[in-house]
């Protein structure tokens, strides 16, 4: 048996139990291996039990791996900070961008995404915890940025990304994620066709499954502990 089955399997338990706890269907909610970091057989090993989808968040990683595994086909997803001299290589690899916060990386990315691959797939990652160190659009912001990227042809926006600032406490994950999903109505009221919530990582997953996550990002469950930087 491949080990790296068995993992999956046992986080895919976790959506569904989740999901079914609070009356969702497990369906609704997709599994993106985060992979960053992580050598192209462990992608590879995990494109062999099924799972697509593979989020990283260095450019010249997904550069690499992209190259190394071409013959495989993953869904690749970026979900770390879009710097602006690496859009061209992101508009031209990813899938998805999960971390879309500033107006003139969307431009970047919409005038760079080559037209042979149809739109990109884009959330807005909101900085939802307020933390100065971390990414991501202020909410009171949020509406501006949606308008702005929607008018934009080679960029799909399908939704919200946030990473909340650590909490062992499950209400207090629920009541976070919960914040997140009250801005996504807001802007499917304002006239957003939005689909996605992408949150919630290996220790809260299953507090943005109650709150509605579309898309759980997973590394440690999936692929261990990243090794210590030398």
């Amino acid at each position: 048996m491949n080990p790296m089955c068995d993992r999956i399997q046992a986080v895919l338990d976790r959506i569904a139990a989740a999901a079914r706890r609070h009356g969702r269907d497990p369906g609704e909610v997709r599994l993106l291996a985060v992979s960053k970091t992580r050598p192209a057989e462990d992608i590879r090993a995990a494109l062999a039990c099924g799972q697509r989808a593979f989020g990283e968040n260095y450019a010249s990683e997904l550069e690499e791996k992209s190259a190394h595994l071409a013959d495989a086909g993953p869904e690749w997803h970026f979900i770390g900070p879009v710097q602006g001299n690496k859009t061209r290589l992101i508009a031209g690899v990813a899938d998805w961008v999960h971390s879309l916060d500033r107006e003139r990386i969307a431009r970047r990315l919409d005038a760079q995404r080559p037209g042979q691959r149809g739109p990109l797939q884009v959330c807005l990652q909101v900085n939802i915890s307020g933390e100065d160190t971390k990414s991501g659009v202020a909410p009171a912001d949020l509406p501006a940025l949606a308008e702005q990227v929607a008018d934009l042809g080679q960029l799909r926006l399908r939704g919200l990304m946030a990473i909340p600032a650590p909490c062992d406490d499950f209400d207090h994950q629920r009541r976070t994620f919960a914040q997140v999903r009250a801005l996504q109505e807001d802007l499917i009221r304002r006239g957003h066709p939005l689909d996605t919530l992408s949150m919630g990582m290996s220790a809260d997953l299953e507090a943005a499954v109650a709150e509605g996550a579309t898309m759980v990002r997973i590394g440690t469950a999936l692929f261990g502990p990243r090794p210590p930087k030398d």
